[in-house]
């Protein structure tokens, strides 16, 4: 059986490492995650990261930086004020990777924080317009004609 998750998304706040009894670290954070398929849904990940994760998450890790996590889902559940059952999933975090620069982070307006269209790939690309140059006066020119191509 596979218990493994990948994600990447921004975290939604400064996260606040704290310490166990024991002295672990431990961090719990949330991501967000644009969805493939509709880019105007959002989900927010809970995560938790313990020891040497959990300090480097708290040392260099801010609100908005891009995350790439990989860990596994742990659920529970617990009984809201009502009596009712709820239902919890975490995501533990085994690696925890910054995909952005820390420059490129601080270089960043926060409203660069919001979404970002990915490209779309059903358009062709287009060629980038280069600019005209001299050097196409100093090329010879080739005198082809159409019963000269093979094809």
């Amino acid at each position: 059986m596979i218990n493994r998750t990948i994600l990447v998304g921004r975290i939604t706040h400064d996260p606040e490492v704290k310490k166990t009894p024991s002295g672990s670290s431990v961090v719990n954070f949330s991501l967000a995650v644009n969805r493939t398929f509709n880019k105007d849904q959002t989900d927010f990940i809970n995560c938790v990261a313990w020891r040497n994760q959990a300090d480097f998450i708290g040392n260099y890790i801010k609100k908005g930086t891009l995350l790439g996590v990989e860990g596994r889902i742990e659920t529970g559940s617990y009984e809201d004020q009502t009596g009712r059952k709820v239902n919890t999933f975490t995501i533990v975090c085994d690696s925890v990777q910054a995909l952005e620069s820390r420059n490129a982070r601080q270089n960043q307006e926060p409203s660069t924080y919001q979404r970002q269209e990915a490209p779309s790939f059903s358009q062709p690309a287009q060629a980038p317009a280069f600019e005209q140059s001299n050097y196409e006066d100093d090329a010879p020119t080739l005198d082809i004609t159409n019963d000269d191509l093979p094809f």
